[in-house]
């Protein structure tokens, strides 16, 4: 939920609370609410790291944000973040795992894409 969405969520149970909230001012907060959901704008970020734990070190990322793509900074040490968990704690919500089926099974055959999160948020456009 948005700082918006929260200062109307809160508006609304403050009024119900004391008893003083109207059918018309109930139908003008949910509209706000619904075209506030409208503004929103999905980023993606993609993380490889070495492995499939949220703490392993990230190898590579692109970035959707703002409906721009990005590499990221050319230097690794620049990169936003250094694992998929520092991602998720700055709110990127993961909504793709590693597929286990794609991994490679030697260096020599490679099958697959290997350790990709696919990760999302969204902001106000």
């Amino acid at each position: 939920m948005t700082e918006k969405q929260s200062e109307i969520t809160e508006a609304l149970a403050t009024k119900l609370e004391a008893g003083t909230l109207t059918v018309d001012e109930l139908r003008r907060s949910i509209d706000a609410l619904l075209s506030h959901a409208d503004k929103m704008r999905q980023d993606i970020l993609y993380l490889q790291s070495n492995n499939t734990s949220l703490q392993g070190e990230v190898v590579g990322m692109t970035m959707i944000e703002d409906g721009q793509l990005s590499e990221g900074p050319p230097d690794p040490k620049d990169w936003p973040y250094k694992t998929v968990l520092e991602a998720v704690c700055d709110g990127w919500r993961i909504i793709s795992f590693p597929n286990m089926a794609l991994l490679a099974v030697s260096e020599s055959d490679p099958q697959g894409l290997g350790f990709e999160f696919i990760l999302e948020r969204f902001n106000d456009r």
